[in-house]
């Protein structure tokens, strides 16, 4: 404890030490968390404001884009921040906190895709039954169960970090505090906490992939049987989720399911599933959906017609004013 109070604050590197790469990654990076905010609250605002909140999947959907802008915001804004800035330091305490709850979000989007695949697999495979088994009661339950596990897991890693001894040097070769990085720090030998990283980390991601993959392969081979009309619109489901699945999982893996050591691609691979994956979640579950594509329009297009609606009578009355003023 005494030689972790030796440091105080770390210097994150970063993407780049050229600066015409950094405001370059700035504008990339501003670019993109404008797009996951417009594109998760349009998402949320639709759902909320329609029938499909009703719909378990929709509702899924709906806490997952949540996830998604608190995950990314965990990072991104000290992202940009730093990427105009000449020194990049985070305090000991702020880089603790930004590791506990950058894993928090993380497992609960794990949790919630896993989530999301169990109720297709209800839905296609158990079809009469679907009704009683997504019951209301059962995804507040599946929520529930996200985050308890979100937590377990990031206490698990917060714990295994938090007691590490930190002498000098200083320096994290990323552009967030995360666990392998600070263990490369740390002045003890970390061979059995990063065994342990491994298992808390990449075996439950692996763990998670594997059944997503199986049930998505269930899913797939029961839809061979459908007419298909039917098929077509499960095919389009399942893939929008696969898609989403592969975006975030296999950066994770290759980052976690791996012995604790850091190598220069891990910032790239890292990109992904704190930025890229929640950016394209909302373009791919809209575009390839139906259904969310109508509710958007309705929602949208209903507000817009009654803002426009306002706004002509307002016109009017003025106008009207103009030839019969008010005695």
């Amino acid at each position: 404890m005494e030689n972790r109070n030796n440091i105080t604050m770390f210097i994150l590197l970063g993407l780049s030490q050229n600066k015409n790469i950094e405001i370059l990654c700035f504008v990339l990076v501003l670019f993109c968390y404008l797009a996951i905010w417009v594109g998760n609250l349009l998402i949320m605002i639709s759902i909320t404001c329609s029938q499909l909140i009703e719909q378990p999947m929709y509702f899924f959907l709906n806490y997952l884009s949540l996830s998604d802008l608190c995950y990314t915001s965990t990072v991104t804004p000290k992202l940009m921040t730093d990427l105009l800035s000449e020194r990049k330091t985070i305090s000991y305490s702020n880089c603790m906190t930004q590791l506990f709850i950058l894993h928090f979000l993380g497992g609960v989007e794990i949790f919630i895709l896993t989530g999301m695949a169990y109720d297709r697999y209800v839905a296609i495979c158990k079809p009469l039954h679907y009704t009683i088994i997504m019951s209301r009661q059962r995804c507040n339950a599946i929520i529930t169960a996200c985050c308890t596990g979100a937590f377990i897991h990031s206490a698990s890693q917060f714990l295994l970090t938090i007691f590490l001894p930190f002498c000098g040097p200083n320096e994290i070769d990323h552009y967030f505090c995360d666990v392998y990085p600070l263990l490369k720090l740390a002045c003890t030998d970390t061979r059995r906490i990063g065994l342990l990283v491994i298992v808390n980390s990449g075996l439950i991601a692996l763990l998670t992939f594997v059944i997503l993959m199986v049930s998505y392969f269930l899913i797939l081979y029961t839809i061979m049987t459908y007419p298909a009309e039917s098929r077509t619109k499960a095919l389009s489901t399942c893939s929008s989720h696969i898609t989403v699945v592969v975006l975030f999982f296999v950066p994770v893996l290759f980052i976690y399911i791996r012995p604790a050591t850091t190598f220069p691609e891990d910032k790239v691979f890292a990109l992904f599933y704190t930025i890229i994956a929640p950016m394209f979640n909302p373009l791919i579950y809209t575009l390839r959906n139906m259904e969310m594509k109508n509710a958007l329009r309705k929602v949208w297009c209903h507000r817009l017609f009654l803002e426009g609606r306002e706004l002509i009578l307002k016109a009017f009355q003025n106008f009207t004013l103009g030839f019969y003023p008010e005695p």
